[in-house]
């Protein structure tokens, strides 16, 4: 073998992978104008929904295009709804979500303070797809979030990493393959199953005190595997699996945050649950 195949190799590899990322993970860039009906700064939360909901989107997602089902659902509920891009890597547009993660939370902990001041709310809501599920547990970990939220809602969050069906181990056949992805887009490393920062994350606890968790999950999903290694363990956390609740849900990674309606129903239901109702295969449909 050359000196450059290995070279080759593992530009073929980070191309196969973020492109295999774009593709189950994001929807094509959409116009500002479908922003509407949220991320309106001069919306007050009201005495049946008085938090208002930050919307954190996934790997390779934006504040826009993640949310275009789930946002004007529950705009539409009464909800005051927020959404954020962060993670961005210099001259990369609309797919975010791929710098450090320790640096996304913070972006996240200077949203939600702009959020709060905005809207007079002294906690915040925070729901979650994919990375977004899990990067607001660093939040409220370790830079204060827990004083400032109530609920975190994860929608096939990476809280224990994933293995991409066993993809993740041909990683190591290419030497310097982890390290040349990591200094680039640093999120795709730190979300694979073992890594130093999640290890970091979960040692300790996986939840803190005085925040209520709800996890959904599907078994359909292709880029968080195994599914389960979403799940949360700790006092508060709810673990939900969809086909639990509807055997014919066959939403993947993408559609649990994007159209699936019974994850948007279990959603409300988490945000609300003194109102919840029973989720059926007809929910979050009107």
């Amino acid at each position: 073998m050359s000196r450059s195949s290995p070279r080759r190799a593992l530009r073929a590899l980070s191309v196969l992978l973020l492109a295999a990322a774009l593709t189950l993970t994001a929807a094509p860039p959409s116009a500002a104008a479908a922003r509407s009906g949220w991320n309106d700064f001069t919306c007050r939360p009201s005495t049946a929904h008085p938090r208002p909901v930050v919307l954190v989107h996934g790997t390779l997602g934006n504040s826009v295009d993640n949310w275009l089902g789930l946002a004007p659902y529950l705009v539409r509920r009464g909800y005051c709804v927020f959404s954020l891009d962060y993670g961005q890597l210099p001259g990369v547009p609309f797919f975010h979500g791929l710098g450090p993660i320790e640096r996304s939370a913070r972006q996240l902990d200077d949203y939600v303070d702009r959020v709060l001041a905005a809207t007079g709310a002294g906690e915040a809501d925070l729901v979650g797809h994919s990375q977004g599920g899990m990067m607001p547990r660093y939040y409220l970990k370790y830079l204060g979030g827990a004083d400032k939220v109530n609920t975190l809602v994860g929608l096939a969050p990476t809280n224990h990493g994933t293995d991409l069906h066993g993809l993740s181990r041909l990683l190591d056949l290419v030497p310097g393959a982890r390290g040349a992805i990591g200094s680039t887009a640093p999120a795709l490393i730190q979300q694979l199953a073992g890594s130093d920062f999640l290890t970091r994350l979960n040692d300790g606890g996986e939840t803190v005190p005085g925040v209520r968790y709800t996890v959904i999950v599907t078994k359909y999903d292709e880029i968080v595997t195994p599914y389960a290694s979403g799940y949360l363990s700790g006092p508060n956390v709810r673990n939900i699996r969809l086909q639990d609740l509807c055997p014919l849900d066959f939403s993947e990674h993408l559609a649990i945050g994007l159209t699936d309606p019974l994850a948007f129903h279990e959603t409300a239901n988490a945000l609300d649950p003194a109102r919840a109702t029973p989720t059926t295969c007809w929910s979050g449909l009107g």
